[in-house]
């Protein structure tokens, strides 16, 4: 056992429901190891997990995303040793500590020239866009695909990348700032969704050939613009849920606007599809960001016991690019 400070809940709710505390950490148990954190992730999951959207067992930590040093290691673990660089971004709940213990399986090595606070941001955020580019929809030279939130933190790394990839990006933000964002980062196209009609202006900007593909982490507030985007038999990829969840969905509508395909898919699917896979997403990304296509740009930094104030400012987004807590 070793004392820390970490971030608990004892009921869902708002940012104030999280507080700062003293813990007691276990040694890691067979096939886990212990990652004393350098910085740690800030997601959108975080939210849902502490307002109880994604349910959790009480009561809980928060956070699913760190980099740092591996300072322990369980039974049968080979794959690490003490002082390892390594990140993660999966469970189980509470990345928002000094240390953590994770599953060995679940992290993946940081090489050089990988700073610690992208690391941190990059693993959750990079490994989605990973899968969503590259293995969910394969984004090829040529192709002009939409993304919606294209300043946010996921956003500002699949622009980036689907640009390398030769895309023609054609990115959603919500204001005049996020805009300016998004063009320096990959969009060749921006749409200001407080302002325009999304459907109508890719319908322009596609001279009414419209998408094979929309990527949507908004959810409700975006759902039936992203539909409307679509050429027929285009593929909506719904990976996330930040103006709410998409619900009461009449499956008709998909053959009225087109004979449309959509998938809610979960980066830990494909993570877990083979026993290489995650550390193969893993270099890919790294790899990318390495060579300088895609750069990875912490904007805000917090405090570990400022973690409330960090969710506030997510959810009001007052927030681009991506955010650390720093222990």
């Amino acid at each position: 056992m070793t004392t820390i400070k970490a971030i608990r809940i004892d009921k869902t709710g708002g940012p104030e429901v999280m507080a700062l505390r003293e813990v007691e950490l276990p040694h890691p148990g067979p096939g886990e190891v212990t990652v004393r954190a350098k910085a740690i992730g800030i997601n959108f999951i975080d939210t849902y997990h502490r307002s109880g959207l994604y349910p959790v067992s009480l009561p809980s930590g928060i956070g699913m995303e760190a980099s740092g040093i591996v300072e322990a290691v369980g039974d049968g673990v080979t794959k690490f040793r003490t002082g390892d660089r390594v990140a993660y971004a999966s469970g189980p709940v509470g990345a928002y500590a000094q240390a953590h213990n994770i599953a060995a399986a679940s992290a993946v090595k940081v090489p050089d020239g990988i700073a610690d606070d992208a690391a941190a941001s990059m693993i959750l955020k990079g490994l989605t866009a990973q899968f969503l580019l590259r293995q969910t929809f394969k984004v090829e030279k040529g192709q002009t695909i939409l993304w919606h939130a294209a300043a946010g933190g996921v956003g500002l790394i699949a622009c980036q990348w689907a640009k390398h990839l030769g895309a023609t990006v054609i990115g959603t933000v919500g204001s005049e700032e996020k805009a300016a964002l998004a063009r320096e980062h990959g969009c060749d196209h921006v749409i200001d969704y407080s302002k325009e009609d999304v459907a109508a202006r890719v319908n322009e900007i596609t001279g009414g050939a419209k998408l094979p593909v929309v990527y949507d982490g908004v959810g409700k507030a975006t759902f039936m613009s992203s539909l409307d985007s679509l050429a027929p038999l285009g593929l909506l990829v719904s990976f996330g849920n930040a103006s709410g969840p998409v619900t009461d969905v009449n499956l008709g509508i998909l053959a009225q606007k087109g004979s449309l395909f959509v998938t809610r898919p979960t980066m830990y699917h494909y993570a877990a599809k083979t026993p290489a896979a995650m550390q193969e997403m893993a270099d890919d990304l790294f790899a990318v960001v390495k060579s300088g296509a895609v750069k990875i740009e912490v904007k805000q930094r917090y405090a570990l016991g400022e973690a409330s104030r960090a969710h506030l400012d997510l959810e009001a987004r007052k927030t681009v690019g991506a955010s650390v807590l720093v222990p």
